[in-house]
């Protein structure tokens, strides 16, 4: 069966949506930012907001998504067989500071205090994905479960990597980002390799 086309309509009013979203908080707070404010911006009406979102912090995830999708691009993940056994390496950690740094104003925007929980779980979830499927990836070829978080068994490595960097992302843009990537991913690396060389943890309960 062919994929229903997408109406042209509503991949305008989600742009409009996103783009107002944007416009407002790049001088203002998430938690500031009301459905009437963007839909005023947007020149679109409620009803329309709400035939695609839930509320603001639903509008902030999925505008999110493309961003959300170069940090978890810009992480590394680790497997077994893709463990650095003492060879020197670029630190792959660089690039994802310089990712966090670029755009630090949105990352501090939506992870803050005044954040959106509902932001923070999605971006959790992007990364512990990733993790996931690059661990599949690594022993047993492409992973089948895309990018749905429901197809993800539980999996207390992939949790731990993203709480980890996440939570390291958080407290560096609390701080005001002081340093230089490169001197964030050279403290940072060695910690989470660390970490990611623990052996004897199965990747879920009950594991062998």
């Amino acid at each position: 069966m062919p994929a229903q086309a997408i109406d042209p309509r509503s991949l305008r009013s989600r742009s409009a949506l996103e783009a107002a979203l944007w416009e407002l908080i790049a001088d203002r707070d998430l938690h500031q930012v009301s459905v009437s404010d963007i839909t005023k911006r947007a020149g679109v009406n409620r009803s329309t907001f709400y035939e695609h979102y839930d509320d603001v912090d639903d509008l902030a995830a999925a505008a999110c998504t493309v961003v959300f999708d170069e940090l978890v691009a810009a992480t590394p993940m680790f497997g077994p067989d893709v463990l650095p056994h003492g060879e020197i390496v670029q630190n792959p950690l660089t690039q994802l500071f310089g990712h966090v740094a670029e755009h630090a104003d949105l990352y501090r925007t939506l992870l803050g205090p005044d954040g959106s929980a509902k932001v923070i779980n999605h971006l959790l979830q992007r990364i512990a994905i990733a993790a996931h499927a690059n661990r599949e990836l690594s022993q047993a070829g492409p992973p089948t479960h895309a990018y749905d978080p429901a197809d993800i068994p539980l999996d207390p490595e992939a949790a731990f990597i993203a709480g980890a960097m996440l939570g390291t992302v958080g407290d560096w843009l609390r701080h005001g980002c002081p340093g230089t990537p490169e001197q964030m991913a050279a403290v940072v690396w060695p910690r989470l390799l660390g970490a990611a060389m623990v052996t004897g943890l199965p990747s879920s309960p009950g594991a062998s």
